[in-house]
């Protein structure tokens, strides 16, 4: 997924203060979370492992998450977000960032309010 703005956005927040800048990190957090449990919630479930493997990994210093699978024993989340020749496709990242998307900007906006009153 690709958001269009986001490195002049990361710029304009790195000159803010630690307080703004916590404020977003911690909204960025809450979506992250939001991300991770949708599709946490939408695999299909045999084993239950891809249901309770899902993470988020955050980058210090950058107001930047990563939510998905990287326990090998996950590789087959792959496959069952972009489908294979013999299994459809049933994305559930996808889904949830797209989800996400429309109330990212709401969450920094309230954190950002409450960090300044």
């Amino acid at each position: 997924m690709q958001i269009q703005g986001i490195d002049q956005l990361r710029e304009d927040l790195a000159d803010l203060t630690p307080t703004i800048r916590a404020a977003g990190f911690k909204a960025l957090k809450e979506s992250a979370e939001a991300i991770r449990s949708d599709a946490s919630g939408g695999v299909r479930v045999d084993s239950g492992n891809l249901r309770n493997s899902a993470k988020a990994r955050f980058h210090n210093n950058q107001l930047r998450a990563e939510i998905g699978w990287w326990d090998t024993d996950d590789f087959y989340a792959i496959l069952h977000e972009f489908g294979t020749r013999k299994i459809r496709a049933r994305p559930v990242l996808g889904p949830a960032a797209a989800a996400e998307r429309s109330k990212i900007a709401g969450r920094i906006q309230a954190e950002v309010r409450r960090a300044l009153s």
